[in-house]
């Protein structure tokens, strides 16, 4: 089986490259020097809790406005498509910020820079509540975004050091199963307080919400045994970088990433402005329990190690696209029931379709992970920016179908590459045939 989904052949990312922009003393794989971590073994139920727990800090942090849109625009007197640089100004700056934070965590350890992240996030998240206007408040969520950047990147490398290889899938599947329960539970959370007290109110409670997560995190996180610090070494970066950039395969992941992402921020941007307007006229609190549908992203992403193991890693793809497809075209009927049941599939698509994604990074860069892993990252953000903001001015100019259109034009997107892939796989199997005889 390929390392990776979309077809390509089993070449080795960064085999001539460093592995990472850093200089090291010892050349020997660390995990020769100790057990990796696996299920039943030591450390790796606190493993998954503490994972679990950064990832709940993280979503809820990162998403903490996009069910309060409706009430920020009524707040500042902004439209859909300014309220949304609440969400996109995050995102955006942890998709500039996550690559040289990922070189700093070659340096001075994965453990410690998702603890700083943490710390940093959960800090201004407690400030962001007292916001004086929108333009402050754009600026606020840019700074907790480009703090957040330090914790995807390192926590997936984290993973690829530390966890054996079999057990990877499972185990980033459990770090993505944090960040839909953050997403759901700060959502709803946001939305019955807001209701009581208001939008500021709302993200305050987060802000707590974030702060016990991160707490959790400091306490349970196994020290890093399989991690080598070295010197910060630019010219290296630039290097494994461009190896990244250079392979198919890893492009083809970060593409799909980037627009799975689309699809996922312009609905669950919109979503609250189309279900407060008629024919639903619903209230915040409400809205903001719409997202328990983030529970199937849990079981989904959990699942995605399963799912590859029995449909491989395109067929666990091609399915995860089949499922955000019909999510779509369900949810432009005007009855709520089948616009729950669309965001329901829309959710479970998303978060499969990315552990597949992401995990299929990890595995195929052997050298350099953490920064293919930002790379990824990067990607996977700026998909959720520019989904956000685009999926916001496409409902002000054409309501939700407009939406929905777009995120039909990212599926397929995810489907031509996936089939592009597969078909070099096939031609590079037949290329092989004639040397084996």
């Amino acid at each position: 089986m390929p390392p990776a989904d979309t077809g390509a052949s089993t070449v080795v990312v960064g085999a001539s490259a460093p592995s990472s922009p850093v200089t090291t003393t010892t050349a020997a794989p660390a995990a020769a020097t100790h057990e990796r971590l696996e299920p039943g073994r030591p450390g790796y139920r606190r493993m998954s809790f503490a994972l679990f727990a950064a990832g709940v800090a993280a979503f809820a942090l990162l998403y903490s406005t996009q069910a309060l849109l409706p009430a920020v625009s009524a707040s500042f007197g902004a439209t859909a498509g300014q309220a949304s640089w609440t969400v996109s100004a995050a995102t955006g700056a942890l998709a500039l910020f996550v690559l040289p934070l990922s070189a700093l965590s070659e340096r001075f350890g994965r453990r410690q820079m998702m603890t700083a992240a943490l710390a940093i996030a959960v800090l201004v998240g407690l400030l962001v509540p007292f916001a004086p206007s929108m333009g402050a408040l754009i600026a606020l969520r840019a700074v907790q975004g480009a703090a957040l950047a330090g914790l995807p990147a390192s926590a997936m490398a984290y993973l690829a050091e530390e966890v054996r290889p079999k057990a990877l899938i499972a185990a980033i599947g459990l770090f993505v199963a944090g960040n839909s329960i953050g997403g759901m539970s700060g959502r709803i959370l946001t939305g019955w307080v807001a209701q009581a007290w208001g939008w500021r109110a709302a993200l305050a409670a987060v802000g707590l919400l974030a702060l016990a997560c991160a707490v959790v995190f400091h306490f349970l996180i196994p020290k890093a045994r399989n991690f080598r610090p070295g010197s910060l070494n630019p010219k290296a970066l630039a290097k494994t970088v461009a190896t990244h950039l250079g392979n198919p395969l890893l492009v083809r992941l970060y593409a799909i990433g980037a627009l799975f992402m689309t699809v996922f921020g312009a609905v669950y941007t919109v979503i609250g402005y189309r279900l407060a307007d008629e024919p639903f006229g619903l209230p915040q609190g409400v809205i903001g329990s719409i997202f328990l549908v983030y529970l199937v992203g849990t079981v989904s992403s959990a699942a995605a190690g399963r799912l590859v193991a029995r449909l491989g890693r395109r067929g666990a793809l091609y399915l995860a696209v089949s499922t955000t497809t019909a999510g779509l075209l369900l949810s432009l009927a005007d009855h709520l029931a089948a616009v729950l049941l669309g965001l329901v599939l829309i959710t479970a698509g998303f978060f499969a379709g990315h552990a597949v994604a992401s995990s299929s990074v990890s595995r195929t860069a052997t050298e350099g992970r953490a920064q293919a892993s930002a790379l990824y990252q990067s990607a996977y953000y700026l998909g959720s920016s520019a989904g956000g903001t685009l999926g916001a001015v496409a409902f002000h100019a054409g309501g939700w179908a407009a939406t929905v259109a777009l995120g039909l034009l990212a599926v397929l997107g995810v489907v031509s590459i996936t089939l592009y892939g597969t078909r070099v796989a096939r031609a590079e199997r037949r290329a092989l045939v004639p040397a084996t005889r």
